[in-house]
């Protein structure tokens, strides 16, 4: 988990210089799905663990694959080129939060003060970036990036918890090789024509360099790693590893005269921070006391 946010918070930095000085999103996004698929699916078709999958298996694989690849990879990559790679790595900070709401709305239990108190003191984060630079959201603007991060973060947040299930039960390889039969399925036939007649090897070097890194080091190496320490811990545990992510892509923003930070950044990853602290706490709470479920007519269940 701690390589994993190291690497996808390097991207970052990447993403801002490819989509403002050589390529669309949308061709980058054609190309993460592809080398992803060309490593996974090999996994999928070839191993006896996918003849155990049941339709219950395949439903969650699919809701996961459209979270995945639209809302996660395509919003982050068209929010990453509106926005700075510090805001899009600190609001990518919510991942807790918004992993503790999903778990909680599968999982219903007793709402704890402090974690009420938590996420809103995240969410209150989000908005300060999101309008640090007023109310619009014109086409384009930072705050319409900073808000498509925010729905990357929400999306992936989401399939950690839906997901968890499969990945015990058939392995991280298989798993992620279905998410990319799909994903190609569903990519391919929109976003083929962006890559079909670009001429990648005529990009100066470094940008060459900035591409490679995205698909291999920031995208495959990633990807797995993530779903792997997903397999192997709780979804709580995973998201809070997204701390490293701010950290990286703050150096390389900053080194590389990007962005840098402001009051805006500084007060909104104060109220992150102290929100997901909250709402740990009151996670931590509950394991320790194990407060009863609610039953579905309302009434607490012992």
């Amino acid at each position: 988990m701690v390589f994993a946010n190291v690497f996808f918070g390097a991207n970052f930095s990447f993403y801002v210089s490819l989509t403002r000085n050589f390529l669309d999103f949308q061709q980058i996004f054609m190309l993460q799905v592809l080398s992803a698929a060309v490593f996974f699916i090999p996994f999928a078709l070839f191993s006896k663990q996918s003849f155990r999958i049941t339709w219950r298996d395949a439903g969650n694989i699919l809701i996961v694959s459209l979270l995945i690849v639209y809302g996660w990879m395509y919003m982050l990559l068209w929010g990453s080129s509106y926005t700075t790679p510090i805001d899009a790595s600190v609001i990518a900070t919510l991942g807790p939060a918004f992993t503790l709401i999903m778990d909680h709305l599968m999982h219903p239990r007793k709402y704890i003060r402090t974690r009420v108190v938590g996420v809103v003191c995240a969410l209150v984060g989000a908005a300060i970036l999101i309008f640090s630079d007023g109310f619009s959201l014109t086409h384009g603007s930072r705050a319409q990036g900073n808000l498509f991060v925010l729905a990357a973060v929400v999306a992936i947040a989401i399939n950690t918890v839906i997901i968890k299930p499969q990945l015990e039960k058939l392995g991280t390889l298989v798993v992620m090789g279905w998410y990319y039969i799909i994903g190609l399925a569903i990519t391919a036939p929109f976003f083929w024509k962006y890559i079909a007649h670009v001429p990648f090897l005529r990009l100066p070097l470094y940008a060459q360099a900035e591409l490679g890194y995205i698909l291999i080091l920031g995208t495959v190496l990633p990807m797995y790693l993530l779903y792997r320490g997903t397999e192997k811990l709780t979804s709580v545990h995973t998201a809070l590893y997204r701390y490293i992510q701010p950290l990286i892509a703050g150096i390389l923003a900053v080194t590389r005269g990007q962005a840098h930070f402001n009051a805006a950044n500084i007060t909104a990853s104060a109220f992150i921070f102290a929100g997901v602290v909250l709402v740990v706490i009151g996670y931590k709470y509950y394991v320790r006391h194990g407060l009863p479920k609610l039953r579905s007519d309302g009434l607490l269940q012992h």
